[in-house]
């Protein structure tokens, strides 16, 4: 039965939630604090519809150790965030424009990525988390995903001054469709071949890592889902915030519960 575990002489015992990691991002408040953050849906998706206790890790090398942390949880998320990869991270000069970044989550999430689908730890990227993900895998970036020809404003929507909009389901609202991979690992877990999902990114794949495969495309051509290939538990990236309503919208509640049911997998591995 789900929650619980047998265990000898005929007792059970209810099993523990499943601990997530989520990063931090590096933010500084009155511009002078710095601080570790990250957005409460993020925590509450994970917790509300995954069945996990999420715990947030600092996206600091200094004082995360990658080691100790998988030993720790049942699964990581990589969120979204403001910052930017570093462009020197696949071999790009840097742009002033493309500032702010977070060169520290960097360093962590590149290499954690690659830890967890070493080590089978589920691993679930949201927008930069899927930038993340890919360039640990060897694969680049575009800085500016809309200065490609053809391609459209996958920024959030700005008001005519260029202040970002207030109203939050503005801000978050679907915007584009994906065509989903025929009988790829999205379409199966998804049940469909198209979905509409929200849009709030400058950085997107331009050239997937080796072990990266595409899983859905938005009709502009931008790469919206990946898995890591021949990875042994829940490898998957989306370039939209999952994040963002997860409690009601089918489609991201399927990817959180999916995730959910790989954290009590691992754990029951693990037990």
């Amino acid at each position: 039965m789900f929650g619980e575990s047998s265990y000898g002489g005929g007792r059970k015992r209810k099993m523990r939630k499943p601990v997530v990691g989520v990063i931090g991002n590096a933010h500084r408040v009155e511009n002078r604090f710095q601080v570790q953050m990250v957005g409460e849906r993020n925590l509450r998706a994970v917790a509300e519809v995954s069945g996990g206790l999420p715990v947030m890790f600092a996206g600091s090398p200094d004082i995360t150790d990658i080691g100790a942390l998988l030993d720790t949880v049942d699964g990581i998320v990589l969120t979204g965030a403001r910052a930017n990869v570093h462009p020197t991270r696949f071999n790009v000069d840097p742009c002033e424009k493309h500032e702010p970044y977070d060169i520290h989550r960097d360093e962590v999430a590149l290499a954690l990525s690659v830890a967890c689908v070493a080590r089978g730890i589920p691993l679930f990227g949201i927008c930069r988390g899927l930038q993340e993900m890919n360039v640990a895998f060897g694969g680049s970036l575009h800085p500016e995903i809309r200065e490609i020809p053809g391609r459209m404003n996958h920024r959030m929507p700005r008001l005519e001054n260029g202040e970002i909009h207030p109203d939050p389901t503005v801000v978050f609202a679907d915007r584009h469709d994906v065509d989903l991979t025929p009988g790829g690992a999205f379409a199966r877990l998804l049940g469909c071949e198209r979905i509409r999902v929200n849009s709030l990114h400058g950085q997107g794949i331009l050239d997937p890592g080796k072990r990266v495969l595409i899983e859905g495309v938005a009709e502009d051509g931008t790469i919206e889902a990946i898995r890591i290939a021949e990875a042994p538990t829940f490898a998957l990236g989306v370039q939209w915030h999952a994040e963002y309503d997860p409690q009601r919208n089918p489609i991201n509640r399927k990817l959180f519960e999916a995730f959910g049911a790989a954290l009590v997998e691992r754990q029951r591995a693990t037990a």
